[in-house]
């Protein structure tokens, strides 16, 4: 384990000791670390909260630790990209279980959930806005991948990216029973 994966373990114990166990206490975490109400953190306000919480970085450490997490590219951490990083791993049932949603939507079997995959898995003919005419049904498919999509919205969704929606959503189930009968109701597994 290097430093930065203990610097995380440290600090999800840290949150989870002052209450902070779920999104919304993790939100209120990154909050009071946002000195500048940017809402993102650069290395200094991470480097400074942390020491707050007695876990001393030195900037170089800081550096590494918002590298590693920044997704986006923008040299800070947004809320999505530091609550991704302090989720807990996912335990082998929950993957497994997301594994098989994927399954069920990937129909063609090329690892890559697209609109045509959707199409006979999931229907937007009840959509309220498909009903109104707001919406195509094609509109509605892709509205509803977008969920799954990462940053770039290209319309493909792998199974990293579906675990990775889903990781946000598991950390708010206790427990691995409930989370899979969640996600076999939902998915009709």
């Amino acid at each position: 384990m290097d430093t930065v994966d203990a610097t995380v373990e440290r600090l999800r114990e840290q949150c989870l000791s002052r209450g902070a166990s779920g999104i919304q206490g993790l939100a209120r975490f990154f909050r009071r670390l946002d000195q500048d109400r940017s809402r993102s953190l650069d290395a200094r306000e991470l480097q400074q909260g942390l020491a707050d919480l007695g876990l001393v970085l030195d900037p170089a450490e800081a550096e590494g630790m918002c590298r590693r997490w920044d997704r986006d590219g923008s040299g800070k951490l947004d809320l999505e990209e530091f609550l991704r990083a302090l989720r807990p791993p996912m335990s082998q049932a929950r993957k497994a279980v997301i594994a098989a949603a994927f399954s069920k939507l990937d129909r063609s079997g090329d690892g890559v959930v697209t609109v045509d995959d959707l199409r006979g898995v999931y229907s937007c003919h009840a959509h309220p806005k498909v009903q109104s005419g707001e919406w195509t049904e094609e509109e509605a498919l892709r509205h509803f991948l977008d969920n799954f999509d990462s940053f770039e919205k290209d319309g493909q969704v792998t199974l990293a990216e579906f675990q990775d929606y889903y990781s946000g959503v598991s950390n708010s189930v206790d427990t691995d029973e409930e989370f899979v009968a969640m996600m076999t109701s939902a998915w009709q597994l």
